[in-house]
């Protein structure tokens, strides 16, 4: 190759990288300058969600309006049932992991490559905090890149305590209804620090798939849930959500979660 063909050349691939890499710097600056701010969350909880805000486009859609039933309660007010049965039955390692499970992310996708499609997600209570609170259902790899990173976030910035407190008060747990306190008022008439361990154990069986379940259907396969939820609980021993560890020989059954 002469000088003037390899200069030529090199012109060219500095172009083409250029091309390249300024448009995904761009993006990249983007994204971080358009990142939520999740440190008022630690002061200010959230008065609405991407979740609801989605929820009620898709009444819409359909042609009947949708009414959110969402009242804001701190941890205190949530029954340590609830805290613990839901930490077991969605992240057992919450209070070990930095916002990502690995282990769990292995596993779903050893899971779902073994039955084809996808069933398990792998995802943690702070990656579905995320999404609930700021993210559209959008599956792609640039949502779930967003996603990561405000997980990140979410852990730098607030306690465990706080993701979970954040957590429990915006998952749905019905048609329109978020969060526990709204969650235990629809379904059992009393309220979030009143729920028995039963109770609690079978709200955190229906949040993969919450509106499938609303009115609560005791189907065998949510009866197995609830039952391995309580057994877990009852394992436990300690008032700590964190001190609750699931037990590979017992794992939970697995319906696709909603979007």
């Amino acid at each position: 190759m002469s000088k003037s063909t390899g200069s030529r050349f090199g012109r060219i691939l500095l172009w083409v990288t250029a091309l390249i890499g300024l448009p995904a710097a761009a993006l990249a600056l983007y994204w971080l300058v358009t990142l939520p701010d999740v440190s008022r969350l630690a002061k200010h909880h959230p008065t609405e969600t991407a979740l609801m805000e989605a929820r009620r486009a898709q009444a819409k859609e359909q042609g009947h309006p949708l009414h959110i039933k969402y009242a804001w309660v701190p941890l205190s007010r949530i029954a340590p049932a609830l805290q613990r049965a839901v930490v077991a039955a969605e992240d057992a390692s919450f209070f070990a992991h930095e916002g990502f499970d690995w282990e769990g992310i292995k596993d779903a996708a050893l899971y779902n490559l073994e039955v084809g499609e996808f069933k398990r997600g792998g995802s943690t209570i702070t990656q579905q905090l995320a999404k609930n609170l700021y993210l559209s259902s959008e599956r792609s790899l640039l949502r779930k890149a967003r996603e990561a990173l405000i997980t990140r976030s979410l852990e730098h910035h607030l306690t465990k305590e706080q993701i979970l407190e954040l957590y429990l008060n915006v998952a749905e747990w019905g048609q329109g209804v978020f969060g526990a306190e709204a969650a235990a008022r629809h379904h059992f008439g009393k309220s979030a620090k009143e729920l028995s361990v039963e109770e609690a154990a079978l709200l955190a069986a229906i949040l993969p798939s919450p509106r499938r379940y609303d009115p609560i259907r005791h189907t065998a396969y949510l009866n197995r849930r609830q039952r391995h939820i309580v057994r877990w609980l009852e394992r436990g021993g300690s008032r700590k959500a964190g001190s609750v560890n699931r037990s590979p020989s017992e794992p939970l059954e697995v319906v696709p979660v909603e979007e």
